[in-house]
């Protein structure tokens, strides 16, 4: 994976910032200053960032299940989010969201300092699913929206029509429905409910891949289980 990205999903900054950092010198790469962003690098190169050894087997793994009105970073000055939620020890961990879940979406956010496994569970490459619980108003999906789905719809909402991949639709009552993606385009979710003349009234990530949330704890941060990481990693 490219320097830039492997320090940017590992919590050193925005991919412009580490790129900084990178021009500036501070990165070195099995003692060698490294200038540019783009080199690649395997699990054998020792890496460093200003002078302190950067060790990606010391990876940290946490399953956070985010509340309403927290937006997906580690640090904002005007709103909530969820770096507010991390333990004061493990602030210089470098830990990051894996994706993320939009200001009004709650639920399952893992949260690691391995930007390799970051990369490969965000990226549309391998096809991870993640699965939505959607409760909207406007009255019963129609039963054809799950073939549709199931075949890949094309949204007309924007500038321009966007194919979707095709994605598994559960309707589970008359106003509620499992959604089941392998991709993230913006409010992709909430686009499809609206294509179908329906308003999202809550949405809540309940997997990803096979991780699930133990419970509903609106704020509540855990470590992974052995056997959960593997599960990941398996993906």
């Amino acid at each position: 994976m490219r320097i830039d990205k492997v320090l940017a999903n590992s919590g050193y900054g925005t991919r412009s910032g580490v790129k900084d950092m990178i021009a500036a010198g501070m990165v070195r790469v099995n003692g060698n200053v490294v200038k540019d962003p783009g080199l690649h690098v395997s699990d054998s190169d020792e890496i460093s960032v200003d002078g302190v050894e950067f060790d990606r087997r010391d990876y940290l793994y946490y399953v956070f299940d985010k509340p309403d009105e927290v937006l997906t970073a580690m640090e904002d000055k005007r709103y909530k989010c969820v770096g507010d939620f991390i333990p004061g020890d493990l602030k210089g961990k470098h830990l990051s969201p894996v994706g993320r879940l939009d200001y009004h979406t709650t639920g399952l956010l893992i949260i690691t300092n391995d930007g390799e496994l970051n990369h490969k569970l965000t990226s549309p490459r391998y096809g991870i699913s993640k699965q939505y619980k959607v409760e909207y108003q406007g009255g019963c999906l129609p039963a054809e929206a799950v073939r549709e789905l199931a075949a890949g719809i094309t949204l007309t909402d924007m500038d321009k029509p966007v194919k979707i991949a095709p994605c598994t639709l559960e309707i589970t009552d008359d106003h509620t429905c499992i959604l089941t993606l392998t991709e993230g385009k913006t409010h992709e979710v909430r686009r499809i409910i609206s294509h179908y003349g329906r308003q999202v009234v809550t949405l809540r990530r309940i997997a990803v891949g096979g991780l699930t949330l133990d419970e509903e704890a609106p704020g509540k941060l855990r470590p992974l289980s052995k056997e959960e990481i593997e599960l990941l990693m398996r993906l």
